[in-house]
């Protein structure tokens, strides 16, 4: 497989991975009822099925992560896997039918810009 493939595709699942642990978790939420610091409430929690999914979203997450930082620099790397912030807002807007304002649509961007900007950088420095 070529590096850029590999980076594709691992990046492509941390952002999956990441993104749905999000999304399970806010399922959870909605599904636990309101918080309330009690053993009751934590029980509940723990028999809520989205939060197997969020736990399992960490694990393989992790294990994604692990796998990159073996073979990719750290820096760009680091900034990629941030894109999650940008992934979990689009999905909140087309599921969850949240909105936006024009500042979390402008961060949003900027962080897809930075991690650009970094990958040109760090393409620039390999070649060097």
């Amino acid at each position: 497989m070529s590096t850029k493939r590999f980076y594709f595709l691992g990046f492509a699942a941390l952002m999956l991975f990441d993104t749905s642990t999000q999304v399970f978790f806010k399922l959870a939420t909605q599904h636990a009822g309101e918080f309330q610091l009690s053993l009751s409430w934590l029980i509940g929690i723990v028999h809520n099925g989205w939060i197997f999914g969020a736990v399992l979203g960490y694990v393989l997450a992790f294990v994604t992560w692990m796998t990159l930082l073996k073979h990719a620099p750290v820096g760009p790397a680091f900034a990629a896997s941030h894109l999650e912030v940008v992934t979990v807002l689009a999905v909140s807007v087309i599921y969850f039918g949240e909105r936006l304002s024009w500042i979390q649509i402008l961060g949003g961007v900027c962080i897809v810009a930075g991690i650009v900007f970094l990958s040109f950088s760090e393409a620039k420095h390999g070649d060097a």
